[in-house]
């Protein structure tokens, strides 16, 4: 399903003359450096096609004959490579390897395309060029160091000499008459043609293997069946071969707005025709950009509006999406994560996941929250290195399909309130308690348990809720009598008062009278003295343990209280 859906988005992009996506057989590689030739093989300049300062350069892109899959041996490319495959330069101190290079490159250039008069140009200038002529080009000696890729190019012409007319029909009749000895049913098509052995290596997903990685690759007995070798164990056609992996490499892209990271996740998304949703899709799930914060933001609204008419602005909402999320796995790629459905469906799905996270907050925190900035905020010491690798996907996977959030979203977000000392319940961290458990019972109704509230309900019936308003309410107390106070009770008690409440309230309601005894202002003392009897009202006794999900509604009690403490209102200015 996912090759099908991604040679799909191939084949909508050829369609389409203004995508630039590859034709078969080609692919866009990125070339620093251009080697310029006469038409006697002589060497004029060598070209530097790179833009910017500094490590911010970066060279242009040129449509290029399909690179080989390299491994330990020696496979040169045609009509462009590396400088130890172009010049034999020994890059690693190995110069028998080196020589075994240059040799490759040149008798792939005589035997697929020696008859060609621009090929038999490059063919004569390799064969003399020498040192000292290569050494007169300023950038050659960092040639010799960086060992960029490089092609040709005839002077008077624009264009790299790959991309000559005669060289296009001649690789063009070559891949057609290459045939393997087996015929065999592709499992992408459906049709009876030739089989491509091995994959090409799907490149830009964090993590993985800089030269790529595969999700199709058999190179173990352990993975073959029937005495099948290599991709004969799952037979994908050359052409469905090409399609996929071009489709997802150029996903991958670095100019890609179509990718973004989740965790570990290297994520990707498309749909079955051009849309609206497909453009704006990672704006809902990413952390703004810097250069034009509030742009996700007004995707996200414009979301909400579009989803009362049932589509995404003027999208058809039938149209199919989808999402692929990626993670390293040595040479290969795991699937985190694989989403199909209709933009409408997931339109739907992430508006319920954006009023799921919808929360009172202080004014300079951001109106919606990225899934990086949720997951960093659980993540030890706010790493984002941190991060579970599988809780991005678990999550991402549970917003797409409108499922309850995993429970190690719960667990993760209250054993990082109970570490973080300086700041407990942050209001991602609150947000994020909310989410879970309204989704939860959502999924699981229970006639005894309430939903959380964005803000302050003073007439929440859960004990954890007004537990957490109790211990707000009381460290509120001791600030105000304190003032200046380096650390307070939420640094010593909160994680006993949350899980084990019975251990510590009757010792800091003691401790409270001390505190309002300092209190010069009895206006204040009476209106801590109401609030504390109003809270005191829905508890009968304090609990010797909270479960998990009282422990969550214990933190959104504690939070939502101090979040009331400093939103002026008629209750609390008192004077």
């Amino acid at each position: 399903m996912i090759l099908q859906a991604l040679k799909e988005y191939y084949d909508r992009k050829a369609a389409d003359p203004d995508s630039n996506i590859a034709p078969e057989g080609w692919e866009w590689k990125e070339i620093p450096f251009i080697i310029v030739l006469d038409h006697d093989g002589n060497l004029v300049q060598i070209e530097d096609t790179r833009e910017g300062e500094g490590k911010k350069k970066r060279a242009k892109t040129f449509l290029v004959p399909q690179g080989e899959k390299k491994a330990s041996g020696v496979k040169a490319n045609l009509l462009w490579d590396n400088a130890g495959y172009v010049f034999g330069i020994d890059i690693k101190g190995d110069k028998e390897r080196a020589e075994k290079q240059k040799k490759a490159f040149l008798e792939r250039l005589r035997n697929e395309l020696g008859d060609i008069k621009e090929i038999q140009v490059i063919i004569k200038f390799l064969e003399n060029i020498s040192e000292n002529r290569l050494t007169k080009e300023a950038c050659w000696q960092e040639i010799t160091e960086t060992n960029p890729n490089l092609s040709f190019r005839i002077n008077q012409d624009p264009f790299l000499i790959c991309r000559h007319p005669s060289v296009i029909s001649k690789l063009s009749l070559l891949a057609s008459q290459a045939k393997n000895d087996k015929s065999i049913v592709c499992l992408v098509t459906g049709e009876m043609t030739n089989i491509k052995v091995l994959h090409t290596a799907i490149k830009g997903v964090y993590g993985a293997q800089s030269v790529g990685a595969n999700i199709v690759s058999f190179n173990l007995d352990a993975f073959r069946s029937y005495g099948k070798e290599q991709g004969f164990n799952a037979p994908v056609s050359i052409e469905a071969e090409f399609s996929y992996t071009t489709a997802l490499n150029t996903l991958l892209g670095k100019d890609s707005k179509q990718r973004m990271l989740i965790g570990d996740a290297t994520t990707v998304f498309w749909s079955e025709k051009p849309s609206s949703f497909e453009s704006d899709f990672s704006f809902f799930f990413k952390e703004p950009d810097k250069d034009d914060p509030d742009a996700g933001t007004y995707k996200i609204k414009a979301l909400f509006e579009s989803v009362n008419t049932g589509a995404y602005f003027d999208d058809d909402s039938n149209t199919r999406f989808y999402v692929l999320g990626l993670a390293p796995n040595a040479a290969r790629l795991a699937v985190r994560f694989w989403q199909v459905g209709t933009i409408s469906e997931f339109a739907t799905r992430i508006k319920q996941y954006f009023e799921d996270f919808a929360i009172v907050k202080p004014p300079k925190e951001p109106e919606f929250y990225s899934i990086w900035r949720i997951l960093v905020n659980i993540a030890t010491q706010d790493k984002s290195e941190n991060i579970p690798p599988n809780l991005a996907g678990e999550l991402m996977r549970s917003i797409l399909n409108g499922t309850p959030y995993p429970a190690s979203l719960l667990q993760a977000a209250l054993r990082r309130i109970k570490s973080d000392t300086e700041n407990r319940v942050k209001p991602v961290r609150a947000a994020l308690i909310k989410a879970y458990l309204n989704r939860y019972y959502r999924f699981y109704p229970n006639k005894n348990i309430k939903e959380v509230m964005m803000e302050l309900d003073t007439s929440q019936p859960s004990i954890g809720y007004q537990l957490g308003r109790l211990f707000a309410t009381l460290e509120k107390i001791q600030e105000e009598a304190n003032p200046g106070i380096n650390a307070t009770i939420r640094e010593r008690f909160y994680g006993a008062a949350c899980a084990t409440p019975v251990t510590v309230f009757t010792n800091l309601l003691r401790l409270k009278n001390h505190h309002l005894a300092k209190f010069e202002n009895k206006g204040r003392v009476f209106y801590f003295e109401r609030l504390l009897g109003e809270i005191m009202g829905h508890l009968t006794d304090f609990p010797a343990h909270l479960d998990l999900h009282e422990q969550g509604r214990f933190a959104i009690g504690y939070y939502h209280q101090r979040q009331a403490f400093y939103t002026k209102t008629d209750n609390n200015e008192i004077s």
